[in-house]
């Protein structure tokens, strides 16, 4: 009798085998990760009467959490998806400012396999990941001169919109011996105006001790006047960084064109990373923007970051940095900061 009970559980064990290997393929791997900043320092830009004595979060990177999953689909497909927060540990609040929602960084769902990868929902705008990619200060919204004079207003950014686009279908092509192409579409779900649209198209090339980038995008903003007003900007990017092992150097040219109020920039920017051994590692860069708007003085603006990064560990480092702001016609102001930052 124990016998014949043996028999039959393995019988019914190996029946259910094929089911229990296929739940296991094709359930989802879910991970958690994220990086936390922090700095006392200063902050002054250009033109400004004093500078402010500052406890902030962020630094050389803005301080995020976020959840990653993929389901393998078989046949070479997978299901993914990525949900990302913007947070400040300063003050524990979420998001950059309080404008933001919850998953302000990224929230997309998506395919991907051999054809690419299409995903929908918020994303980081390929733009400004290509600009992380050849400025030594990478995304840094408080030190990176060439973010900063892009895309944040009390520098007079040049680059109109959020460097996060909602209600976005982006596509990436596969992998041509490291060249990636990547299109996107943002139909700006705006009653009657099917043309107020943000759409962008990015190449990216990574291959040993290169990258290069080249990137454009359109972007069409509609006030919120009683009476709307559509303001359409083009923008394109193109840059590089080259990995010598001695030292890593970045070049980047940034340029718009903005109509309704027309105006036109032109943004260079030039970086250095360079290893001084013992875990330490010196960091610079300087971008310089020219402004012109018709009937109006044209304005130039120059800044320069000077950082010296020590690492602790893989995963955590201590960071001083200077940062100088000059624009024509104001005077210079100066924002410093002692930091940590911690990956997870």
């Amino acid at each position: 009798m124990r016998t014949r009970r043996i028999v039959t559980s393995m019988a019914a064990a190996m029946a259910l085998a094929p089911w229990c290997t296929q739940v296991q393929a094709q359930s989802t791997s879910v991970q958690f990760y994220g990086l936390i900043g922090s700095y006392v320092g200063t902050t002054k830009v250009s033109g400004a009467p004093s500078s402010t004595t500052v406890v902030n979060g962020g630094g050389l990177t803005t301080s995020f959490f976020g959840f990653r999953g993929e389901e393998n689909l078989g046949g070479g497909t997978s299901a993914f998806f990525t949900l990302e927060s913007f947070f400040q540990p300063d003050s524990g609040m979420y998001g950059r400012t309080p404008a933001d929602p919850l998953f302000s960084r990224n929230a997309f769902v998506g395919l991907k396999g051999r054809y690419g990868k299409i995903s929908i929902g918020r994303h980081m705008t390929p733009t400004y990941i290509s600009m992380q990619a050849v400025n030594p200060f990478g995304g840094s919204v408080q030190f990176s001169p060439l973010v900063v004079q892009s895309f944040i207003p009390a520098f007079n950014n040049a680059v109109l919109g959020d460097s996060v686009w909602n209600n976005t279908v982006q596509y990436s092509t596969p992998s041509f011996g490291g060249l990636v192409g990547t299109l996107d579409y943002a139909p700006g779900e705006t009653a009657g105006r099917s043309g107020v649209a943000n759409t962008g198209v990015h190449l990216r090339y990574d291959a040993g001790p290169l990258t290069a980038v080249a990137s454009g995008q359109r972007v069409r903003l509609l006030s919120t006047a009683t009476v709307p007003v559509l303001t359409e900007q083009k923008a394109w990017l193109a840059g590089f960084a080259y990995d010598f092992r001695v030292v890593k150097v970045y070049a980047a040219a940034v340029g718009t064109e903005t109509y309704g109020t027309p105006t036109s920039t032109r943004t260079w920017s030039l970086g250095a990373t360079m290893p001084l051994g013992r875990g330490y590692r010196l960091i610079a860069a300087y971008a310089h923007t020219d402004r012109d708007t018709p009937k109006v003085a044209s304005t130039d603006r120059r800044t320069g970051t000077l950082c010296l990064d020590y690492s602790l560990s893989k995963r955590t480092d201590l960071f001083l940095a200077a940062m100088n702001d000059k624009r024509s016609g104001a005077g210079s102001g100066t924002s410093t900061a002692l930091g940590i930052r911690h990956t997870f």
